[in-house]
């Protein structure tokens, strides 16, 4: 029995309906059987089905072995439902699927089910703001500008290079991002990573993005606590006391004698009643109505698990805060339950695990037009969600630095030169000319020589520069480009020649030189005899 793996993509759930069907009518084993003295070919009994079908059901990667005997009465009971199979005499509709010998047989025809229409969402093409947008009703000239001149000490400084004077340029401060360019920044990107992952050519046939709110993928991101848990602004909307408590009692099992409550034999079972009766009655499922094609898009996704748990991290940050604080406090109560060996049995028929998954999944994902395989798909995702849970719930650094780098980007000053602005109104080449793999040398080893050595002669002939500032100058330009500075000067000579020496002023005799130096007094000779 082979059951073909179902990827991700629009109508999975009506894929995997019309694969179980065709496998189930091709494969099936039929034979005589006899019932009130009366031989029927070609039929089996309902307990034979049940064999059959779960059997194909636990070995199917569409499914998974947590599938149920129940479950699998289920669905031939939809089977029923749906003339997929009718009983030895033709009833079917009405009639109630149980485990027993009771016969069925396939009808004549049993056409699959088609594909559902579903309107197209219009695709709406989000425009970010780029450097030179005007504000709504402004034109291109009231951009807010302010001309610097930089002279060629602060051009040093910042460059590590002073060669000449820097012409004037000019900042243009973009008008600045607002509230709304931010949240369509996330919205657009989340979807977009998550189309990228499916996939899938658009994202129109499994998620309406009108729906999708870009409010609550910003807060399920940064309002977290050091746990990973969201925080929520508005405290109504918070569990209510009695549940968080129920919950983190069986969370710390078996701590929770600690918290003086009354124990009893049995304890634990009402306050798992409890628990699972709050989240039974939840109006709508934690993962919304509206996601639920995209949640059974990932499921496509499981045998590949990496790429799964990134599907759902994407996918979870779209959930309302509130249902996403539900679902983290919920998977991990379920994970701690199933790993705590001091745990007591929660139900007599029921191990925990399975329990866990058959009590919560209908809570978690359920498709408001009552979808057939709801209950295998519901299962299916919360096995995963139960093992995968601190990773799927954790916000995906790598969406959250990509966005926050773009803003950035986008609220830098640009630096305008002049005639930068005629650029924009060049038109673009229309091909490309191949070069010989010589002239692609030369212009590699001197494209950027020439435009240097034209700089280096304006230094040389700027009158304007003393002597002092020009060999200070052409002393940058050599430490920075050896290069360039060697082929216009290849000798000490040719430097020299630029600076001539000028001839050295003899230095001043005085008179004092001449004499000469002090002597200390000798007593002259008398000149009497």
């Amino acid at each position: 029995m082979e059951h073909r793996v179902v990827g991700p993509g629009p109508y999975r759930a009506t894929r995997l309906w019309n694969e179980t069907v065709e496998l189930f009518r091709a494969r099936m084993p039929l034979r005589r059987h006899r019932c009130r003295f009366k031989s029927y070919e070609h039929c089996f009994t309902a307990s034979e089905a049940v064999d059959w079908l779960h059997e194909l059901l636990r070995n199917s990667q569409n499914f998974g072995p947590e599938v149920t005997r129940k479950q699998t009465v289920q669905l031939l009971g939809k089977f029923l439902k749906n003339h997929v199979i009718e009983d030895i005499k033709g009833k079917w509709g009405q009639e109630d699927f149980e485990d027993n010998r009771h016969l069925y047989r396939f009808p004549p025809s049993s056409p699959l089910k088609p594909y559902p229409k579903k309107p197209l969402y219009q695709r709406d093409v989000i425009k970010f703001p780029e450097w030179n947008d005007p504000p709504p009703g402004t034109s291109q000239e009231n951009i807010p500008v302010r001309p610097i001149v930089m002279n060629s000490e602060m051009w040093f400084k910042r460059h590590s290079i002073a060669i000449g004077e820097v012409p004037a340029c000019r900042l243009v401060h973009r008008r600045q991002l607002t509230e709304a360019n931010v949240e369509e920044i996330w919205k657009s990107t989340t979807l977009s990573y998550l189309q990228k992952i499916l996939g899938l050519d658009s994202l129109e046939e499994v998620l309406n993005t009108k729906l999708v709110s870009s409010k609550f993928i910003i807060h399920n991101v940064y309002s977290v606590s050091k746990q990973g848990v969201v925080i929520l602004d508005d405290k109504s909307k918070e569990l209510p006391h009695w549940v968080l408590s129920a919950m983190k009692c069986l969370a710390n099992w078996p701590n929770c004698t600690d918290w003086k409550q009354p124990m009893y034999l049995g304890f634990e079972k009402d306050v798992f009643k409890t628990i699972a009766d709050y989240y039974g009655h939840l109006k709508e499922p934690l993962l919304t109505f509206h996601l639920f094609d995209a949640f059974v898009s990932v499921l496509g996704l499981l045998p590949k698990e990496k790429t799964a748990i990134e599907a759902f991290q994407l996918c979870c940050l779209l959930l309302p805060p509130e249902n996403r604080r539900k679902l983290q406090l919920l998977m991990r109560m379920m994970a701690r339950i199933c790993l705590n060996k001091e745990m007591p049995p929660l139900s007599d028929g029921f191990g925990t695990r399975t329990l866990m998954v058959q009590t919560f999944s209908r809570c978690i994902l359920c498709s408001k037009d009552e979808v057939d395989l709801d209950e295998l798909l519901a299962a299916r995702l919360v096995t995963f969600l139960m093992d995968n849970y601190q990773e799927i719930l954790k916000v995906p650094l790598v969406l959250q630095t990509s966005i926050e780098e773009r803003v950035a980007h986008l609220r830098r000053v640009q630096i305008k030169y002049p005639g930068a602005d005629m650029d924009i109104t060049l038109s673009a080449p229309s091909f490309c000319r191949q070069i010989s793999p010589e002239e692609f040398e030369y212009q590699r080893a001197y494209g950027s020589q020439e435009p240097l050595a034209a700089l280096l002669e304006e230094v040389i002939a700027d009158d304007k520069l003393s002597s002092k500032e020009k060999k200070k100058k052409l002393k940058q330009f050599q430490k920075s480009y050896p290069e360039v500075y060697q082929e216009r000067f290849p000798t000490p000579e040719s430097e020299a020649l630029l600076f001539p020496e000028k001839p050295k002023a003899k230095p001043q005799l005085f008179m004092w030189a001449l004499r000469k130096p002090f002597q200390p007094f000798q007593r002259t000779r008398s000149f009497r005899m």
